[in-house]
């Protein structure tokens, strides 16, 4: 099924489910309520499915794109006069063109001619003439040898997991530093004191109980990284990929895993103070195993409305834990989460805020703290310029590695921005 297809087939699956929820009204039957409530959940568990599938297709023409951007690149390197020196058949001045290379581009363009110079021409019928005989090996399969193709085909399959918003400026506040040294923040609480009233003639009291107290909170910069990831010069000149280019996508993914987990639930000794850690206590569920719609608009009060209004307010939980809150209704049989709208990318909403699935907040279970509400702009991620991804050629010769390297933090300088729901 094509993009578009599958776009189309979510904005079909949004309409009907929908049709499904508007049907039941209070003077539903039981029975018929419970079938369209199943055939609600049937569809949204399609709509994610389709929702899955369209990420993968993005994503895979992406990459799609920056190979053959890759190629078109290395091809232009290679052709005569593409360099200040002219490139002569067999001299040391240039490299050949790869007959496998201009194979590809053949068969690419449904084995058509006219798709190629005349030097590629010239490759591919002297290919035809003098057939490689050599054997290809790419070393342990799974240590990169699948991406060695024995057929051309170009598609590597990537097994995808969602790492969560909280390296996201549009969901915490960032401050991005060139260096990495220590960021002392004052702080203050000052909501508990207010004026009081005057007496005409009497002096004004000045017994030091209306001082401001300050505090500090200190971002510091964390050093994390990948280890490195060595392949063979073999399998940098045998895969039909870019292994360099590849690896470094995947290190990128795993460092955007990492600074998730350590910015959700780091311990804050020597470590990030993750938002879980670090937010309030709100509302404790009566229950180890569910979560209750009264519950979650408890958890919304716990909050102040001072931070309710704010821009960045929004909940956060992993996906298991808003399957459970799809199925809450509250006192009037409406449910409390909003599908929104694809078409117009308009976001879902529980009880009208929004929301970020964040798979390392725990799931639900005994004492764990499955839900959390609040101004997540309180929430300061310190960033030391970008993540770094570095290629050793020289250490492993002639093997190359790979790694990565990131430094950041993270604090909520404000506690009573943000409250957490926690199980029984």
């Amino acid at each position: 099924m094509t993009l578009t297809e599958l776009q189309e087939k979510r904005g079909r699956l949004v309409t009907e489910a929908r049709a499904a929820l508007e049907e039941i009204k209070k003077n539903t039957d039981e029975t018929r309520a419970a079938e369209l409530e199943a055939r609600h959940d049937t569809i949204m568990a399609e709509f994610d499915r389709v929702e899955r599938n369209i990420k993968r297709e993005e994503d895979q023409a992406a990459i799609e794109a920056r190979f053959a951007a890759r190629q078109e690149e290395e091809r232009a390197k290679r052709r005569p006069g593409a360099g200040s020196e002219e490139r002569a058949s067999g001299s040391e001045t240039g490299e050949q063109i790869e007959y496998r290379e201009v194979f590809l581009k053949f068969i690419a363009n449904g084995a058509s001619i006219d798709a190629l110079d005349s030097e590629e021409r010239k490759v591919l019928r002297a290919g035809v003439e003098n057939i490689e005989k050599r054997i290809q090996t790419g070393g342990t399969n799974a240590a990169g040898g699948y991406t060695v193709p024995v057929e051309m085909q170009n598609l590597l399959v990537r097994s995808m997991k969602a790492f969560g918003p909280m390296y996201d400026a549009d969901v915490v506040s960032e401050l991005v530093t060139t260096a990495g040294n220590q960021l002392p923040i004052p702080t203050t609480d000052d909501t508990s004191k207010t004026g009081v009233q005057g007496t005409e003639g009497t002096a004004l009291t000045d017994d030091g109980s209306a001082d401001a107290v300050f505090g500090q909170k200190q971002l510091e910069a964390y050093d994390f990284n990948t280890k490195f990831v060595k392949f063979s010069w073999q399998l940098a000149q045998d895969s039909i990929f870019n292994m360099e280019a590849l690896l470094a996508d995947l290190l990128g993914e795993r460092l955007g895993r990492l600074a998730n987990s350590q910015l959700t639930t780091g311990t804050g000794t020597n470590a990030p103070n993750g938002i879980v850690t670090a937010a309030s206590a709100g509302k404790t569920a009566a229950s180890a195993t569910a979560i209750a719609a009264d519950e979650i608009i408890d958890l919304t009060h716990a909050v102040d409305p001072a931070y309710r209004m704010s821009p960045k307010v929004r909940f956060m939980f992993n996906d298991l834990t808003l399957a459970a809150i799809r199925k809450l209704k509250d006192g009037q049989g409406n449910y409390l989460w909003q599908m929104g709208n694809v078409k117009e990318g308009v976001p879902g909403t529980l009880l009208g805020y929004n929301y970020s699935i964040n798979q390392a907040m725990a799931n639900i279970a005994t004492g764990n703290k499955t839900i959390i509400f609040g101004d997540l702009g309180k929430y300061w991620v310190r960033k030391v310029g970008s993540p770094v991804i570095g290629v050793l050629r020289e250490r492993f010769w002639p093997d190359l590695g790979v790694a990565g390297l990131i430094r950041f933090d993270g604090e909520l300088l404000d506690t009573a921005a943000v409250k957490y729901l926690v199980q029984a």
